[in-house]
Parts: structure tokens; C-alpha cells; sequence
């Protein structure tokens, strides 16, 4: 019995050596297995845009539900404040509810040598909002520049002040309009002046607000006031005023107009990212960006207010 235990050790011992060495060989024939890649982690810093600081954040929520490693931080400091912090180099994202301005982007090449990679994320609009009682139901854009503007640069032949100069002073009774709008760092700011002023000058007698939605809520509190906003913003409290087109044709903000472009204040709303040329995306950048151009994330920019982007713009702009 003894002898049989010791030739089954000696049997068991040459099996364990001939698979140790079965093992070395296919090693060497097909290479060490593949180390498992890293899961995208790490802290995400976005500085930008307050008119989209709710949706950032969504996106942010579903970026760590996909990726628990990774966390988004963001400081809505408006879109101004975007391309400061990228040619500062406090952050890689710079979400904007307008375009980066030529003298923005050319720090950002002297800074770096190269300009920033822009995506376009979502489309939005820029709406004139007024009392929900009020019976005014559309603009030109020749009297928003009358009613907002100093200089009357889209033509109009007179300033508008009052509301008996739009409206029967029977039917709406309030005197001197009183205006809001959004301050100097929003590009919401920036983008009316440019696209509804003809790049005229603000009235300064406007009440700015640091958002959108205090605009609104103001509107929405004064049967005198009337104020711009964003059109995620919309609340019951106000009314939406059409605005007509080149062709004098009355057009709602609606989301088909605006995803079309055909709303007369229709916008997108960049990302803006530094990337060096011929790098690839950080792993966390680019599970952030990947979630954004994703049905997923376009389902959160409509639940966010916002107007997704078409599916053409999505693909063209996929940079992996």
C-alpha cells in the first residue's frame, strides 16, 4: 500500500509539472493574456454657462450612473466664464449658451498654440416673454429693438416705451413698460444684443438678473414687465410672444421651429474642450462626451427644456 501511495505522489507531481509547462507554452505562442483597461474615473471640472447648469448636472448624474468613478463638478459662472477658465487652464470643459467670441478664441490660441475643440450639444432659444394676462400675442424684431435698445440699429423709426404704443390702453392699462433681461456675463446677454438688437446697445433702465429664471419670475409678478429668457425657462406665470421672420411670418418657439432653426432667436449650445491635436479624449472626458451624443443624453436635453440635436449633427460630430 505504502509503494502505491508513493507512485501515485510521483503520477500526480509529473501531471502538475507537464501542465505547468503546457501552460508556458501556449503562453509564449499567444502572448501574455490582456490586462483589463482602466474604467474611466477621476473628478470633472465645468465652468460656464448658467443657462445650462441644470443640464450639466443631469448629464453629470448619468455620467455616474453609467461610470461610478467618475464625479462632475460645475460652477455656473456664465458663458463668459468659460473661456477664462480654459485659457487659464482651471478646466477642460467649458459649456456656453453662445458661441466663443473670435477674441476669445484667439487667447485661447495664444495660450495654448492651438484652438479649443467645440461641440454643439443641444439647441435652444431665446424668448420674449411678457404677463400671462397680457393680450399681446407677437413682436418684429424692429420693436424689440425699440423696446429694448438705445440706438434703433434693426431700423425701427422710434423708441418704444410705453405700452399704449403696442396695445390698446384700454385693453392693458400699465403705463411705461418695465424690462428684464439677464446681465453681462450670460450669453444670453450677449446673443439678444447680437441677434435682436443688430448689435445695438442695451437700454440701461433694464433689470438684470444672474438667470433666466429670475426673469421669468419677475415677468411673471409685474402686469407691466416684459423680459428675455431662455426657452427652457418657460413657466406658466408668462406667456411666450411669436416673433416674426424675414417673410412677416408669426412663429411660436416651438421645438420642431427651433430644432430647424426657423425660430427667429433659435441658438445652439457648445461644449468647448481643450484637447491638443492628435490626442485622444481623457477616458473621463470622453465617456462625458460619448453620454451627450447618446439618445440617452439627448433624452435628458429635451426633459431638461432644451431641443435635441438632430440625428445628422450628432454624427457628424463624433470625433472617435
Amino acid at each position: 500500500m505504502k509503494g502505491n501511495g508513493l507512485w501515485l505522489r510521483k503520477k500526480y507531481r509529473l501531471r502538475l509539472a507537464l501542465l505547468g509547462a503546457l501552460l508556458v507554452v501556449t503562453q509564449l505562442a499567444w502572448g501574455q493574456p490582456a490586462v483589463a483597461p482602466s474604467l474611466p474615473s477621476g473628478t470633472l471640472g465645468a465652468v460656464g454657462s448658467d443657462t445650462m447648469a441644470g443640464l450639466v448636472l443631469r448629464w453629470g448624474e448619468a455620467l455616474t450612473a453609467r461610470h461610478p468613478e467618475i464625479n462632475l463638478q460645475f460652477q455656473a459662472g456664465g458663458s463668459a466664464s468659460a473661456p477664462t477658465a480654459l485659457i487659464a487652464g482651471t478646466t477642460r470643459l467649458g459649456p456656453m449658451s453662445r458661441p466663443m467670441a473670435a477674441t476669445e478664441r484667439q487667447q485661447f490660441i495664444d495660450r495654448y498654440g492651438y484652438p479649443p475643440l467645440e461641440f454643439r450639444v443641444a439647441r435652444d432659444a431665446l424668448v420674449v416673454v411678457v404677463h400671462r394676462h397680457n393680450p399681446l400675442d407677437v413682436l418684429t424684431r424692429q420693436q424689440i429693438d425699440a423696446i429694448f435698445s438705445t440706438g434703433l440699429a434693426c431700423g425701427a423709426s422710434q423708441p418704444i416705451r410705453r405700452w399704449d404704443a403696442l396695445l390698446d390702453a384700454e385693453q392693458w392699462p400699465y403705463g411705461r413698460i418695465a424690462l428684464h433681461g439677464r446681465n453681462l456675463a450670460s450669453g444670453t446677454h450677449g446673443l439678444f444684443q447680437q441677434q435682436a438688437l443688430c448689435s445695438g446697445q442695451f437700454r440701461v433702465d433694464i433689470s438684470e438678473h444672474p438667470g433666466s429664471s429670475a426673469v421669468v419670475a419677475a415677468v411673471g409678478e409685474s402686469p407691466n414687465a416684459m423680459g428675455y429668457a431662455g426657452f427652457n425657462h418657460l413657466t406658466p406665470m408668462v406667456k411666450a410672444l411669436h416673433l416674426t421672420d424675414q417673410h412677416g411670418n408669426a412663429l411660436a418657439p416651438k421645438e420642431s421651429a427651433i430644432q430647424r432653426g426657423e425660430y427667429p432667436l433659435s441658438r445652439d449650445l457648445y461644449l468647448y474642450v481643450n484637447l491638443p491635436p492628435g490626442e485622444a479624449l481623457p477616458a473621463a472626458e470622453q465617456a462625458f462626451i460619448e453620454l451627450i451624443m447618446s439618445p440617452e443624453g439627448q433624452q435628458i436635453v429635451r426633459a431638461s427644456g432644451f431641443v435635441p440635436l438632430p440625428p445628422s449633427d450628432l454624427n457628424a460630430q463624433q470625433p472617435w
